[in-house]
């Protein structure tokens, strides 16, 4: 039985015109202004008693100790709400503020700062993003009123496979192999050049297909959307000012069209998966240039941005259309969230081995002194990382050649016929398929780099069989807390929440 429906949108600007640490790459970039505003939007459902708040920033990722916080936070303003069953998930956006702390490195703690660099320390702007979220999350479940929902899915060809296979072993080249800390290439590389003789093909398809939930008020206008992708927002990605990347131009394509209305975004398992267009880069800059005019040579990916938005909007429009036949201002929802014990990655002996022997050379390496205060932060932070890379695989390592199984927070959301589920990794495409094929539910909302408030530490890739045998990065050592037997234990737990939240929709 249908049951009526409350519904809220709260919204929060978390830039920054301070000079803070940015997030996303292997050396630490100091932000120089705002490209765009970076936001965290809300979404909170109510019905017959039973809650589903939302949360999308537009960050890199969740670590344990910040989920707790926010939670912490909500529950003293508003104990009503049941802070367990807040589903957040980062955007994946490579130009946002190191809300966790850490980065690869923390910037002043694990490498020295010339004394010239102003930035804000570790701690000062996750303090001030855990209080937007807060206040995003209350202002969208004071702002709850009756109003509808309907729901789609259509296509936009936006994620590309980024792993590319190799005829040859990339380890067996001269000076190929990766570097010690960041990759270790095998047939596969992330990013690998599609023009080389050896090139073989692609570990990943495309991914077509978006998933959208729509909101209404009671006289049937449109409030918000969710937009549920399977792709980060990386086109902007080295970026030194803050920057939502795309999401950025889909927000205000659609604000144009449709008025002020609320966008969540969500990424759906992408790990495998980016904006970038790999083997037809000549005919990409010549459709672009043709499209859009020359861009401007300090913003490279502007209408690759522009493009991207335009074809979200195609889709939103479409689905809009057709789904708003079936508008339904009462709903039947249900709410769940676990923790599951997944099989952590096993490493050899040899491999631990070796990374000791890293660690120590690493370690032994002192830091640069010599050259600009710009180019001693990168190399500075860039061995600061690969010391970090090194020591987070031996703890995994040992925790793994210990028994200890790896803690994963799943959200499973049920309304009506769709379903949301979650996880907190950066996880391979081929995940979501099997899901997806199996659930009970009509339409299923997969969403990558959720909460996990069960684990230290953040979300890190989860990576298939296939993958971990091509190598490169994503797929590597350094890179799956999770094996990809793990990652197949993660499918059936939430394909057996879905079955039981299925069973009780009827």
């Amino acid at each position: 039985m249908a049951e009526s429906l409350n519904i809220g949108w709260g919204f929060s600007d978390i830039s920054t015109t301070e000079p803070t640490c940015i997030h996303g790459q292997f050396h630490v970039r100091i932000s120089q202004g705002i490209l765009d505003p970076i936001t965290v939007t809300a979404l909170a459902l109510e019905s017959n008693g039973e809650q589903l708040i939302m949360l999308s920033c537009d960050i890199t990722g969740l670590t344990c100790d910040v989920v707790k916080m926010i939670h912490e936070k909500v529950h003293l303003i508003a104990p009503e709400i049941d802070v367990e069953k807040i589903i957040m998930n980062a955007t994946h956006t490579h130009c946002t503020g190191d809300v966790n702390c850490s980065g690869m490195c923390t910037t002043g703690v694990d490498f020295p700062v010339p004394p010239s660099i102003s930035y804000q320390k570790p701690g000062e702007y996750r303090a001030f993003f855990v209080d937007k979220c807060v206040e995003a999350i209350i202002a969208a479940w004071k702002n709850r009123a009756p109003g509808a929902i309907a729901w789609g899915y259509g296509y936009a060809a936006v994620g590309h496979s980024r792993k590319t296979w190799f005829l040859d072993n990339l380890a067996d080249r001269p000076d190929a192999g990766g570097t010690t800390g960041m990759a270790v290439n095998g047939h596969a590389s992330m990013y690998g050049n599609t023009s080389d003789p050896m090139f073989s093909h692609y570990e990943a398809g495309a991914e077509h297909q978006i998933n959208f939930l729509f909101t209404y008020n009671l006289e049937k206008k449109l409030t918000g959307a969710v937009i549920n992708l399977p792709c980060p927002s990386q086109c902007s990605e080295g970026m030194w000012k803050l920057t939502a990347d795309y999401w950025h131009d889909v927000r205000v394509l659609l604000h144009k069209k449709y008025g002020d209305i609320n966008i969540l975004p969500q990424c759906a398992p992408a790990g495998d998966l980016s904006p970038h267009f790999l083997h037809y880069k000549k005919a990409q800059a010549r459709r672009l240039k043709l499209k859009f005019g020359p861009a401007d040579e300090t913003y490279q990916e502007q209408y690759n941005r522009k493009d991207i938005a335009e074809k979200i909007g195609a889709a939103f429009d479409d689905v809009l259309a057709w789904a708003s036949k079936d508008i339904r201002t009462s709903i039947k929802l249900r709410n769940s969230v676990e923790t599951i014990q997944l099989e952590r990655r096993q490493p050899t002996k040899e491999e631990v081995e070796n990374e000791r022997a890293i660690k120590k050379e690493l370690d032994e390496m002192p830091f640069q002194t010599t050259g600009t205060d710009e180019e001693q932060l990168r190399a500075n932070s860039i061995l600061a990382a690969r010391r970090a890379r090194a020591a987070g695989f031996i703890k995994r390592a040992e925790a793994a050649m210990r028994g200890e199984a790896y803690p994963c927070t799943l959200h499973v959301a049920a309304i009506d016929d769709i379903a949301f589920v979650t996880s907190p990794f950066e996880l391979y495409s081929d995940f979501m398929h099997r899901i997806i094929a199996r659930s009970p539910f009509i339409q299923t909302f997969n969403i990558q780099l959720a909460d996990n408030d069960s684990a230290p530490g953040g979300g890190s890739y989860l990576a298939t069989q296939r993958g971990v045998e091509g190598g490169g990065y994503s797929s590597s050592r350094y890179c799956n807390a999770v094996s990809p037997n793990g990652g197949q234990q993660l499918v059936e737990a939430t394909l057996a929440r879905l079955n039981q939240l299925s069973e009780n929709q009827r």
